[in-house]
């Protein structure tokens, strides 16, 4: 099917969802006809003019800018930046070079945030190898004192992407359990699902008093050289790594917020959100750009389709992917107002497969509605509780009540926080249906009455 044939399929679709509304009008359908395609639009120009942002860096403060100019400029209220500060980890030169017991071979590496420093030359050390997390916590300090752990992690692709909880603990955890037992340094297989020889980057965090030690993750292509190198000489392998970055004291970051405002003032609102940095390796195309794409565009197509009950609020977080700072920062400043429900879009820009609730029982008539509202595009109710995601994690740690749009996630870790997170990974039909779907849902969610939402 051709792409404007798609763009006319879903705009009819999106009519008949938003008159399931009480605030459906014409001119919502018309805008989307019209060929204006926000979400794409935010996601090609954010990529394009600002590129990667990483949390705390002047990149994250010139979007910010951005964001605000563009909110603005499509018709928002209440634009404004909520600044907060934050410490900054900046990565420096990577390297890593298997050099021993075979002819020394370079592999693709990248740091994890909040790594440690190797210093200026480096380090050579034995390697001591893990098949998974629970490997690693079960060895004793002996094994690992004095080397270089390596901790295989064989993500597979899910449709969830369910793994990544599973395989991640080697980079959120593995690296302050290697310490606390004297290694010198981690390197991990990168949580991936893809098979090029790029490495995902991402944060650890090590627990307090723990002095952090040089933490990397390689391509899967290099992990499988690993793997391959030690069963032919287990105990041999011998490593040296190369890591610089810094560690800056309290710097700038901040929330961007807008909203459309609600006919009822007393009304509690809706807040949609997505992250504004992303890594530096690629672009931040599809985590997070095409989610405040996503959840900005549904906005404005329920903003001009009449006013809603309830005032939308749209959260672009800053420094989500170092550790959710501005999802604290928006709790910090707004957790004792009431919230109605809260929505997160970070899981890219494929289709929308699956809807989940974590609502009072007395909104079982508005779930019924979003769920026949979604079902023509193929999306069904799950049997799980919402879980939300970082940026209104701590609104949901405090009850609020959540809907999650599950987005098809499986090529997403092929993609996740590599140098292959650019625009053409984006697939403008699929962005669409995800504008479809969050149009119906916000516009019920926003036109839902007290005697269903706080």
């Amino acid at each position: 099917m051709s792409g404007s044939s798609t763009s006319a399929r879903l705009a009819g679709i999106a009519a008949l969802l938003l008159a399931t509304s009480a605030s459906a009008a014409p001119n919502a359908v018309e805008l989307a006809q019209t060929g204006d395609d926000p979400a794409w639009s935010i996601t090609e120009d954010l990529t394009t003019e600002i590129g990667p942002r990483p949390a705390g860096s002047d990149r994250e403060a010139a979007a910010r800018r951005w964001a605000v100019d563009r909110l603005k400029a499509m018709g928002f209220a209440n634009v404004r930046e909520e600044a907060y500060q934050m410490p900054v980890w900046q990565r420096g030169e990577e390297e890593a070079w298997l050099t021993a017991p075979f002819l020394p071979q370079k592999l693709t590496v990248v740091g994890l945030g909040n790594s440690g420093a190797t210093g200026p030359k480096g380090l050579e050390a034995e390697v001591a190898y893990f098949d998974g997390y629970d490997a690693l916590v079960a060895a004793p300090d002996g094994a690992v004192k004095g080397k270089i752990v390596f901790v295989d992690n064989q993500m597979k692709a899910a449709q969830d992407g369910s793994g990544y909880g599973y395989f991640g603990r080697g980079r959120f955890m593995g690296p302050s359990v290697a310490a606390k037992k004297g290694a010198l340094a981690i390197v991990i297989r990168s949580i991936g699902t893809d098979s090029h020889r790029i490495a995902h980057a991402g944060v650890t965090n090590f627990d307090d008093g723990v002095t952090p030690i040089p933490a990397a993750a390689i391509s899967g292509p290099d992990a499988d050289q690993f793997v391959r190198q030690w069963q032919r000489r287990p105990g041999a392998l011998r490593l040296k790594l190369l890591l610089t970055p810094r560690r800056l004291e309290q710097q700038t970051s901040g929330n961007v917020i807008a909203e459309v405002p609600g006919s009822d003032p007393a009304a509690s609102p809706v807040i949609a959100a997505c992250h504004l940095d992303s890594w530096d390796q690629g672009t931040g195309a599809i985590d997070d750009a095409a989610g405040c794409g996503i959840i900005t565009a549904a906005a404005r197509h329920v903003m001009a389709a009449g006013q809603p009950r309830r005032t939308i609020r749209i959260l672009w977080a800053g420094a989500e992917e170092v550790g959710g700072f501005g999802g604290k920062a928006y709790f910090d400043a707004h957790g004792k107002e009431r919230h109605a429900a809260a929505l997160e879009s970070d899981f890219g820009a494929d289709r929308v497969w699956r809807v989940d609730f974590k609502l009072p029982d007395s909104a079982k008539p508005l779930t019924e509605r979003i769920a026949a509202a979604l079902a023509p595009l193929g999306i069904t109710p799950g049997r799980t509780p919402a879980s939300g995601g970082t940026d209104i994690g701590a609104l949901t740690a405090a009850g609020t009540p959540i809907v999650d749009l599950q987005q098809d996630g499986t090529r997403y870790f092929d993609i996740h926080h590599t140098p292959d997170d650019t625009l053409d990974k984006v697939d403008p039909a699929q962005l669409r249906q995800n504008v479809v779907a969050w149009t119906a849902t916000l516009a019920i969610l926003a036109n839902s009455s007290d005697s269903e939402l706080p």
